[in-house]
């Protein structure tokens, strides 16, 4: 019996070696991935003759990158398995098959250096050839020429700003990130010029139509009107949305000026409109003016906010009510409402508030969407002052709930309407969280805080665990790590999950103004009703997919530029002597220091190592002194005080309080 135990065993090690050997040989290629600690990641098609899941990437080790950059095509070879079972696959790149980014936005600093405005790219690139009047500190645009020996050469192509000045800092992120120039004031009169085209409407200028908006908003895309239902058991709500499609025909001059941006992008002090502003000003819904509007009516059972029914038709709308979130959340709050509001108004408002409240609990009990109570951590700047005013804290109210409850009822009801009816759609799709990443969160959490999430793939759970987690400032470190866990959202062809929301047909409709894939639905409605024939799916695959990538894109400028001018932010508080004693939760330990949740600005700061009281070794989730009992973990409290701004990592260092 052990003899044929031992043979058993040496077969297992023979085919496991063999296995080793086979995988170590295969070639593979995908997209390089570069993390600001020097390693990488490659996106792969995985081979079926690899015994690796298609949700691992390649791990490359900074030895192995071997002069490739972020977003390069790269050919791999597999490294032998580490015999971790709790590490992914790693590979060495063995050749750059393509160079997909050779041009991008970096600081010309002394010496000839540049330092990428990516802090994905290589750290340090030497400038050759002329600057182009380019002096130290300006933002440049350049073109990698070669690399040698693990240095890297570009030449400027073009000269962007001066580094620290807020519009220059902004003009940069636009150029790295490929982002569209705001409109000419040719392209803006040509746009007021658009004559609306004819389709039938129905006369709703006898409803009270109200919109409800930040208080500094330019831009009114939907209205809300409410009245009784056929008897008093019901209410219609009725979603009216700006009927852009009525101006904007497909393959016009300005539908392709708007596909190819996709969505306005809303940079800090900056906002970049996906149509013209002067159109934009044209087709909104404005207080006191009949407006064309494409609308949903939803009837509501009033004791249980189920929605009962749904009705599409194209309207003429008049808004009575410009109102504002503060204003309405007073209401809410108090009951009390401005002076200048009619007993109508009144009315009106409060039924909304009922209304809506029902429907959330209701479509919380059938759905359980997740939602996560993260405050965002907005920069305040005048670009035209170069100055930075402060930070705003933003959370979501029941004003804005209340909106976003009528926006979400709508936007299913189009959702199910094309696939109902067979119309090609973009549909809102978000995957359920990838496994290995759902383990990952999990042992984070119970090794750092002691708790234990459960399987957060299932939305009762992970609300759950989400409402009982303590409220303080842990709470918003664990819900950043959360939402890290959670997939992309995206836009898809087909109607498929949305994990979050808790639905399966889910159509993006009620921001046609300021999203491409709005205006898309809105225009296949439009040909629908017209009897006129819609794109087909395959063409909307690829709007779906380009779409997806330029929200991505934005979204990543939006980031860059909030971090950078948080940094700015920091800078004047150290040049003015304010006070920058923060607390913070510490949400990662890595090896050279501690990466510190600061709740107050929205970002993480960075204790080097070195700066701590004592020498410290990472030892698993802790920093530990090597001589005393001092330690520093995942989760603890700690108070920081700002020591420098470091521009070149692109970030804020950090020390204790009280060093």
């Amino acid at each position: 019996m052990k003899k044929d135990k031992k043979k058993r065993l040496r077969r297992l090690a023979e085919k496991k070696n063999q296995r080793r050997d086979s995988r170590a040989k295969i070639m593979i290629e995908g997209i390089l991935s570069m993390t600001q600690s020097g390693f990488g990641f490659v996106k792969i098609d995985i081979p079926e003759e690899m015994n690796i899941e298609e949700t691992q990437d390649i791990f490359i080790p900074p030895q192995y990158v071997n002069g490739a950059i972020e977003g390069d095509r790269v050919r791999v070879e597999l490294l032998p398995p580490s015999g971790d079972p709790d590490k992914g696959p790693a590979g060495r790149i063995k050749e750059i098959i393509e160079r997909t980014k050779s041009e991008f936005v970096a600081e010309l600093l002394p010496g000839n250096r540049l330092r990428p405005l990516n802090g994905k790219l290589p750290e340090d690139i030497f400038l050759h050839g002329t600057r182009k009047g380019a002096k130290k500190g300006d933002w440049v645009k350049v073109r990698l020429d070669d690399e040698s020996d693990g240095e890297f050469h570009a030449s400027v192509s073009k000269v962007i700003g001066k580094s620290g000045v807020i519009s220059a800092d902004l003009d940069a992120i636009m150029t790295e990130f490929n982002l569209e120039p705001p409109y000419s004031e040719g392209d803006n009169a040509a746009a007021l010029a658009v004559i609306p085209r004819e389709i039938q409407r129905v006369d709703r200028t006898n409803l009270a139509a109200v919109t409800i908006d930040p208080v500094d908003a330019k831009d009114f895309d939907d209205a809300l009107t409410i009245m009784p239902g056929k008897d008093d058991s019901t209410v219609v709500i009725g979603v009216h949305i700006s009927d852009v499609a009525a101006y904007i025909a497909p393959k016009t001059h300005f539908d392709k000026a708007a596909g190819k941006r996709s969505f306005s992008c809303y940079l800090p002090g900056r906002t970049l409109p996906m149509l013209p502003p002067g159109l934009t000003a044209k087709i909104s819904l404005q207080a006191g003016k009949d407006s064309l509007a494409h609308t949903v009516f939803l009837t509501v059972d009033r004791s249980s906010g189920q929605i009962l029914e749904t009705k599409r038709e194209h309207s003429l709308i008049h808004v009575t009510e410009r109102l504002d979130y503060d204003t309405v959340q007073t209401f809410c709050d108090t009951g009390k409402a401005p002076d200048n509001w009619s007993p109508r108004l009144k009315k009106d408002i409060a039924d909304l508030i009922a209304v809506t409240r029902k429907m959330r609990a209701f479509r919380f009990e059938q759905e359980s969407f997740i939602e996560l109570p993260i405050p965002e951590i907005r920069v305040m700047c005048e670009e035209a002052a170069n100055r930075i005013d402060g930070l705003s804290k933003k959370m979501s109210r029941e004003s804005e709930n209340l909106v976003e409850e009528c926006m979400l009822a709508a936007n299913s009801a189009i959702g199910n309407e094309l696939v109902e009816k067979g119309i090609a759609g973009l549909f809102r799709v978000h995957p359920f969280p990838e496994a290995e990443k759902v383990e990952e969160f999990s042992d984070i959490i119970a090794d750092s805080f002691g708790f234990y999430p459960g399987d957060i793939t299932n939305r009762k759970i992970c609300n759950k665990f989400v409402e009982n987690l303590p409220d303080n400032p842990v709470k918003p470190v664990i819900l950043s790590l959360l939402l890290r866990t959670m997939a992309r959202a995206s836009y898809a062809s087909k109607a498929e999950v949305h994990f979050a929301l808790g639905k399966f047909r889910y159509a993006h409709f009620t921001s046609p103004i300021r999203r491409y894939p709005d205006l898309l639905v809105h225009q296949q409605l439009w040909n629908f009703d017209k009897k006129v024939r819609t794109r087909d799916k395959k063409t909307l695959e690829l709007w779906a997919k380009y779409c997806s990538e330029q929200e991505e894109q934005n979204d990543n400028a939006y980031y860059a530029a909030s971090d950078r001018l948080k940094l700015r932010y920091l800078e004047q508080l150290l040049d003015s002597g304010a006070d920058t004693m923060f607390e913070g939760v510490i949400a990662k330990v890595v090896t050279n220091g501690l990466l510190v949740d600061i709740g107050e600005l929205g970002l993480y700061g960075f204790v080097p190592r070195e700066l701590l009281y004592g020498d410290f070794r990472k030892n698993g989730h802790f920093l530990t002194q090597e001589r005393g009992k001092g330690s520093y973990k995942t989760g603890d409290f700690i108070y920081v005080r700002l020591a420098r701004v470091d521009f070149a990592r692109g970030s804020a260092v950090f020390v204790p309080a009280g060093r």
